[in-house]
């Protein structure tokens, strides 16, 4: 199993703040079956600042600690962006890691309440550098929660979205997970990651989703969304289902 977001470096953000604490998460991530991991601190969050070259070396440190304590873990560099408008020109000066090599799919985090005005702009602009946004948590995100059908526009013009699996599980609580559900059911998500920050009250919940998955939608649904991920990370295209609609009558009141 691939996890495409995860705060398990120590000491960067509101993630692992000691290798301990990061050793331990890896423990609780190989239980669950996970064997790659796509490290993904915050960055432009606040007063979290992740460059590439920072992040990468941190990682290669934590992979070390893993190796010595045979920890069957494989770690990747990546970053969750806090979308903002010089992000073009910060890809150009080589500071942004993308989930691939190839440096094709970004992982893109909009504030809480708000989808800013120039994100639509921003994603063209990525997408016509051969970029693809990957819309991180949208199920969290106050704008879509209300406005289910304001992220299928992004979905349409060719945005990818992450899924938070707490979410789904109901560990977030039943309200997001029913628009976790709805979102599924609409095509407006296209693959599972934990978001993970520590073992307690922000674990990965990932084995828990994807039997969740396969349950509730079938096992096709289950390999399509690990087949994404493993695209994602391979740097393969990605073409997702179309996606749907949610009617008002759906999500009316959810929140």
């Amino acid at each position: 199993m691939f996890d495409l977001h995860c705060h398990i470096l120590p000491g960067v953000d509101d993630g692992a703040q000691t290798m301990e604490e990061s050793l331990s998460m890896a423990r609780l991530a190989v239980e669950e079956g996970i064997t790659h991991i796509l490290v993904t601190p915050h960055h432009m969050n606040r007063d979290w600042f992740n460059e590439k070259r920072s992040v990468i070396t941190l990682m290669n440190q934590v992979q070390d600690e893993l190796d010595k304590h045979h920890i069957p873990l494989t770690l990747f560099p990546g970053q969750e962006v806090r979308i903002y408008g010089e992000l073009l020109d910060d890809i150009k000066k080589d500071t942004i890691l993308f989930a691939d090599e190839g440096q094709q799919y970004i992982l893109i985090e909009f504030p809480t309440a708000t989808v800013p005005a120039y994100a639509a702009r921003l994603f063209y602009d990525l997408q016509m550098n051969g970029k693809v946004p990957i819309i991180v948590h949208p199920e969290r995100n106050r704008v879509f929660q209300e406005s289910p059908n304001k992220l299928k526009r992004f979905i349409e013009k060719g945005a990818l979205a992450q899924l938070t699996a707490a979410s789904y599980t109901g560990a977030l609580g039943k309200k997001t997970q029913k628009l976790s559900r709805q979102m599924i059911e609409a095509n407006l998500v296209h693959f599972i990651a934990s978001d993970a920050h520590n073992k307690n009250n922000r674990a990965f919940h990932m084995k828990e989703a994807y039997d969740k998955l396969a349950k509730e939608y079938g096992r096709s649904k289950r390999q399509e969304f690990y087949q994404v991920t493993k695209d994602i990370l391979n740097g393969e295209v990605v073409i997702p289902p179309s996606p749907q609609s949610i009617s008002s009558s759906r999500f009316f009141g959810l929140l």
